[in-house]
């Protein structure tokens, strides 16, 4: 703004002055100072997303979801369900349990810092499936019995069920003073979520994740977040790291555990739980050989024709998936595609009769992939070649560990 002032008075000037000559050395000059101008604004946006902190990233996030340590496995997944989440943290009285990994992590009065609740631990829906699809049950027995069994299974208390999945076995907390970069490397190594105090009595701690903190009152970040954010400030520096390929994520393997469009819902839940997967991609059946409908198989190769996650389950109520357990987990998806829990209107629920597929190539660049990530809201993008086959697959936690890479041998060099 000062420059282009400048350059009007410098303009008014001319009008009066007779040396034309001086004014064009004089432009000359204020065009230099404009491209360095223009050369340390570009150098500040590029050093900009390394400064960033886990605090830029909770403007606009929302309360707390959790629930007590007596809820019922059912009620926990209700909370779930309605408030469109896929983990909650558990809370309970503070002095009488051991968080889990050894954390303690306390909610305290803002006054007096007498501790209110003791969170020990996150219950995500893989955790739920892993219960649900316990060694000794969905046996195969008539389906009276499997919802009988059900009920039962639902009605124990959460705290039952914390680290039933990898994830639960620890309680992680992010300072909102960690660099952008430290709280991706806690994420590109398997922890999908942190909770963030916001007025913790940690006020100096500038990086790691903790196992041990105290604040008036929490909010979560997620590895959604931070591709959020990503996506969001996909200038300067990203810019050339988002145009790679997805072939620099490492992306095609040889083996991709998947299941057909004929496994049954109850049977695509037993087979989340024995690998202990989030989700599994749903592939056509061979012609060439009989398939186990009731196993994982390698989907690679195969066509990609759906995909089912464990938060597919959020899409139904406990007494609608009590029905629903006898369908093919291919048919479920569609139903909970069109559920007014996962859909906001009657148009979308209109528009979404049938899920797409939320797919890349492997020359597909990153952006691409963050972007339907996020918009979609998926937790991982499935890579087909031109024949629509599978080939691979592509986490959020390959994109944050290949971007924060990138930042770094950006920094070093």
């Amino acid at each position: 703004m000062l420059n282009s002032l400048l350059c009007l008075h410098n303009h008014f000037l001319v009008s009066h002055n007779p040396t034309t000559t001086k004014n064009i050395v004089y432009c000359k000059q204020t065009k230099a100072e404009n491209m360095q101008q223009q050369t340390k604004v570009q150098h500040n946006e590029s050093m900009s997303m390394k400064e960033k902190k886990v605090r830029d990233l909770m403007v606009e996030k929302k309360r707390l979801v959790e629930v007590p340590y007596t809820a019922t496995l059912a009620h926990t997944m209700n909370t779930l369900v309605a408030n469109k989440v896929a983990a909650v943290p558990v809370a309970a009285p503070p002095g009488q349990w051991i968080g889990a990994g050894g954390s303690m992590i306390v909610e305290c009065d803002k006054q007096s810092g007498t501790a209110r609740k003791h969170y020990i631990g996150m219950v995500t829906m893989l955790d739920i499936v892993a219960h649900i699809a316990g060694d000794d049950h969905f046996s195969n027995g008539d389906n009276d019995d499997v919802i009988k069994d059900l009920d039962q299974r639902m009605s124990v208390p959460v705290s039952s069920i914390i680290g039933h999945s990898f994830e639960g076995l620890s309680l992680w907390t992010l300072n909102p003073n960690t660099s952008l970069l430290d709280c991706m490397e806690v994420f590109s190594k398997g922890i999908h979520r942190a909770m963030v105090p916001v007025d913790g009595e940690m006020e100096n701690v500038t990086c790691g994740v903790e196992l041990v903190e105290a604040a008036s009152s929490y909010q979560m970040l997620t590895q959604m977040d931070v591709l959020r954010f990503l996506k969001d400030n996909a200038g300067g520096e990203l810019q050339s790291i988002l145009a790679r390929s997805v072939q620099d994520l490492g992306a095609e393997t040889e083996k991709i555990y998947a299941i057909t469009e004929n496994t049954k819902l109850v049977d695509a839940i037993k087979c989340l739980k024995s690998a202990m997967l989030n989700a599994v991609p749903i592939v056509r059946a061979s012609d060439l050989r009989e398939d186990d409908h009731r196993q994982l198989i390698n989907g690679r190769c195969r066509k990609l024709i759906g995909t089912f996650s464990a938060s597919d389950l959020r899409g139904c109520y406990l007494a609608t998936l009590k029905s629903w357990l006898g369908m093919k987990a291919l048919t479920f998806t569609e139903e909970v595609a069109t559920s007014p829990l996962f859909t906001a209107s009657e148009t979308e629920r209109s528009e979404t009769c049938r899920r797409e597929l939320v797919t890349c190539n492997a020359e597909s660049p990153i952006y691409d992939v963050i972007e339907k990530a996020v918009t979609k809201h998926v937790h991982r993008v499935w890579v087909v070649d031109q024949q629509g086959l599978l080939v691979g697959v592509v986490s959020l936690t390959d994109v944050v560990r290949v971007i924060r890479h990138s930042l770094l041998s950006d920094s070093d060099h």
